[in-house]
C-alpha cells in the first residue's frame, strides 16, 4: 500500500514538474520578413493523444519551390521546446523556409519515439511539398545536441523504414544535407563510455538501456555509408556535455567513406552557447557549405 502511494506521489511530482518546466519556457521571438508567412502549431503527426506540432515559416509569392530547413531543438530528449528556438534570419535571407518542430519527450515516450517523430516531419514536408511550395529535393535537416542526434538519424536513415511505422506512404525519403551541431552520434558511448556525464540517454532508452543491439539501432554512426547525404558538423572542443570526440569520430568515418563533409571546431567552445560573432561565423560557413551542394548550384 505504501509503495503504491509513493509511486502515485512520484507520478504527481513528475507531472507537476513537467508543467512548471513548460510554463517557465522563455519563448524566443522569430523575426519574420515581409515576404514570409508563419503557420504556427501545424500538426504534422498524431500518436494516440499526442500531437506533433511544428511552426512553419514559408516564403510568399515565389515563382519556384523554395528550399527548407527542419530545425530540431536539443535538451537530452527530455526537455526543450520549439518555442525556445530562434536565429532563423540568416536562413530567411538566403531564401530558405523553416520548419521548427516539436517531438515526444522521454517522460512521455521512450526511444525511439523522438526518431519516429523526426521521420514523420520529413514525410509531412515531402507529402505536402506542392501545397507548401517547397522543394523536396532541397530539404536540410538541422539540430543541436539531442536535436543534432535526431537530425543525423532522420537524414541518415534515408529509405530505411524501421522507424516509419507512424508515417508510411512516401516512396523516397531523402535530405539534401544534415547540419549536426554537437550532436550524439554514438548513444552507447554517451551512455557508458569513459566521458559520459549525463543521465539523459539511459532515461531516454528506458527498458532498452542495456540492450546493445537496440542502442546501436538508434545511433547515427550505425547508418553512415558512402551514400550518406553531405554533413556539416559543429562542435566546441571543450564541450562538457557531449564529448568532442563524438564529432571527431563521425567526421573521420565520413572522410574515410568519401562523404562530402565539413567539420567546424569552436576552440574552447562549450556545449553550444557560442557568442554572437561565432554563431554568425558558423552560419556563414554552413550556408557556404549548402551552396556548394549539387541541388543548390
Amino acid at each position: 500500500m505504501k509503495k503504491n502511494l509513493l509511486n502515485a506521489f512520484m507520478v504527481l511530482i513528475s507531472i507537476f514538474g513537467s508543467a512548471q518546466n513548460k510554463d517557465s519556457i522563455v519563448k524566443k521571438p522569430v523575426a519574420i520578413p515581409e515576404n514570409f508567412i508563419a503557420q504556427l502549431d501545424v500538426v504534422y503527426t498524431k500518436v494516440k493523444d499526442w500531437e506533433g506540432k511544428a511552426d512553419l515559416y514559408l516564403a510568399l509569392n515565389e515563382t519556384k519551390p523554395t528550399p527548407i530547413i527542419i530545425n530540431i531543438h536539443g535538451g537530452g530528449w527530455k526537455a526543450g521546446s520549439k518555442d525556445t528556438q530562434g536565429g532563423f534570419s540568416p536562413f530567411f535571407k538566403a531564401g530558405f523556409a523553416v520548419a521548427n518542430m516539436e517531438y515526444r519527450m522521454s517522460d512521455y515516450a521512450k526511444a525511439p519515439a523522438a526518431i519516429e517523430d523526426t521521420r514523420c516531419m520529413l514525410v509531412y514536408l515531402i507529402r505536402n511539398a506542392k501545397k507548401l511550395n517547397i522543394d523536396p529535393n532541397k530539404i536540410i535537416i538541422m539540430g543541436g545536441s539531442a536535436g543534432g542526434h535526431l537530425a543525423l538519424m532522420g537524414g541518415l536513415l534515408a529509405n530505411d523504414r524501421r522507424f516509419d511505422t507512424n508515417c508510411s506512404g512516401i516512396e523516397n525519403i531523402k535530405v539534401a544535407a544534415i547540419i549536426d551541431k554537437y550532436g550524439i552520434m554514438d548513444v552507447w558511448d554517451w551512455t557508458y563510455g569513459p566521458d559520459h556525464k549525463s543521465s539523459s540517454p539511459a532515461y531516454w532508452l528506458g527498458e532498452n538501456a542495456k540492450n546493445e543491439i537496440f542502442i546501436k539501432s538508434v545511433s547515427p554512426i550505425s547508418y553512415v555509408t558512402k551514400n550518406s547525404p553531405p554533413i556539416f558538423i559543429v562542435h566546441g572542443d571543450a564541450d562538457p556535455t557531449v564529448p568532442y570526440h563524438q564529432s571527431v569520430d563521425l567526421y573521420k568515418k565520413l572522410q574515410e567513406l568519401g562523404v562530402k563533409s565539413e567539420f567546424f571546431t569552436v576552440p574552447g567552445g562549450q556545449h553550444g552557447k557560442f557568442d554572437k560573432d561565432k554563431n554568425a561565423e558558423i552560419n556563414q560557413a554552413l550556408l557556404k557549405f549548402i551552396a556548394s551542394l549539387a541541388p543548390f548550384k
